[in-house]
């Protein structure tokens, strides 16, 4: 299975969309969006903010392992 590095988080307050990489060591819980300065963190569930307001899961849930140890 190839990975797939990069994800587009679309802000949910102004609809904002950026791509972004995603981390494969690490798990990113916060992102700032750089239009309406909003403070995004994972939903309710979701293990890292690209799982929440990404188009591509991140890595590890990718590769149907957990993330981040959960």
């Amino acid at each position: 299975m190839t990975l797939i590095l990069t994800s587009t988080l679309t802000c949910p307050h102004c609809g904002h969309a950026t791509v972004e990489t995603m981390p494969t060591d690490a798990c990113l819980f916060f992102f700032d969006c750089s239009q309406c300065g909003a403070f995004l963190k994972p939903k309710a569930g979701d293990c890292c903010v690209f799982c929440s307001y990404g188009d591509v899961p991140c890595p590890p849930i990718q590769e149907q392992k957990s993330c981040c140890g959960q």
